[in-house]
């Protein structure tokens, strides 16, 4: 080969070299589904078996909620290898989990993250008196993706209230306002019942009374 066309072989070997070199990394940027996810969304759902739709719609409420509160969590649940795509390894290890996945979605700054797992949570970004609060949320209750979000629902709530941004009116939310309002209202009813009954008992007896002594009379 001349040298004349030896010069642009080279330098198209060296280029198609330094795009081979690109994939490894560009693939581990792309191969976690929650990286992705959680750009533009508050919550990354297992893929199966899919949370049921109540649940989501509780869910997705409770981080908007928090989220408008000045606590803008981002949660990932992650039910099986399959969810981490590339680094299954990681399964089972929610902390670790954890600190890979606030590489890939904090930016300019540290970004509130709550990582679920059957084994427990994993965090970042969270205030010392949040880490403190989530250390006593029991883990979930078990490995379906379904009790993954229910224990999210209860940890975000109990994560912004130690952060100091309460979810305020969230229904289907423990600890939320709305979460204490149905109990209120049902005893709120109760009392009017009784006090009506009482009142209707004394008018009763005092009718019963007058006729009495109308009678007498």
């Amino acid at each position: 080969m001349s040298r004349r066309l030896l010069a642009p072989a080279i330098a198209l070997l060296l280029a198609a070299s330094a795009i081979t070199a690109l994939f490894p990394a560009c693939a581990l940027a792309d191969g976690d589904p929650a990286s992705d996810v959680l750009l533009g969304e508050n919550v990354f759902y297992p893929y199966s078996p899919p949370v049921t739709a109540t649940t989501q719609k509780t869910l997705n409420a409770a981080t908007a909620a928090a989220k408008k509160s000045g606590f803008p969590l981002k949660v990932a649940l992650i039910a099986s290898p399959v969810d981490l795509g590339v680094i299954p390894d990681l399964f089972s290890k929610p902390q670790k989990y954890a600190d890979f996945l606030d590489q890939e979605i904090s930016f300019r700054a540290k970004q509130p993250l709550l990582v679920v797992m059957s084994s427990g949570y994993g965090v970042q970004g969270l205030t010392p008196k949040a880490k403190a609060a989530l250390a006593t949320i029991p883990p979930p209750a078990g490995k379906q993706s379904e009790q993954l979000a229910k224990a999210a629902i209860t940890a975000v709530s109990k994560l912004a209230t130690a952060s100091g941004h309460p979810l305020g009116d969230v229904s289907g939310v423990p600890g939320s306002k709305s979460g204490g309002s149905s109990v209120t209202t049902v005893i709120i009813i109760v009392l009017v019942a009784a006090a009506l009954a009482t009142a209707a008992a004394l008018a009763l007896v005092t009718v019963r009374r007058r006729r009495e002594e109308a009678g007498a009379a």
